[in-house]
């Protein structure tokens, strides 16, 4: 299992947007100061308040405008990828944050969430990803 955690200033509009791309809220693990949001059986987002995070490092939230890291996650079809970036812009993230990227056997789009932080939903066709295929060499 993966828990992603991230800082966000407004937790119910967090959660919000994060239940519009698909992601799941487990309330057992949600109170006012954080919120887990199920994207799978093995990933979980945890939105905590900037208050809940202090409580686990004392190292600063980075401004929104900055890249800690971005979030790369497996969708199972081309059209999965542009409805979740899709969705991400219509529910106040920001689409398209970084170019579009198509190399034929895998492609991806990226958007910021409401506070900034990096994901990039991406499809590879499952021949390539299972190693049946020969991944295509830049020449």
């Amino acid at each position: 299992m993966i828990f992603v955690n991230l800082p966000v200033r407004d937790l119910k509009a967090a959660m919000r947007f994060y239940t519009a791309l698909g992601f799941v809220n487990e309330p057992r693990f949600t109170d006012e100061t954080g919120a887990c949001m199920v994207w799978s059986e093995a990933i979980f987002v945890m939105l905590l308040t900037h208050e809940k995070w202090g409580i686990f490092t004392s190292r600063p939230i980075p401004d929104s405008a900055a890249s800690e890291v971005m979030l790369a996650l497996s969708l199972e079809s081309r059209e999965a990828v542009v409805a979740m970036a899709d969705t991400a812009g219509q529910n106040g993230g920001t689409a398209d944050i970084n170019p579009a990227q198509d190399h034929g056997f895998m492609m991806s789009r990226s958007f910021a969430d409401l506070d900034g932080h990096l994901w990039e939903p991406f499809w590879m066709d499952p021949s390539f990803a299972s190693g049946e295929a020969e991944i295509p060499v830049a020449g």
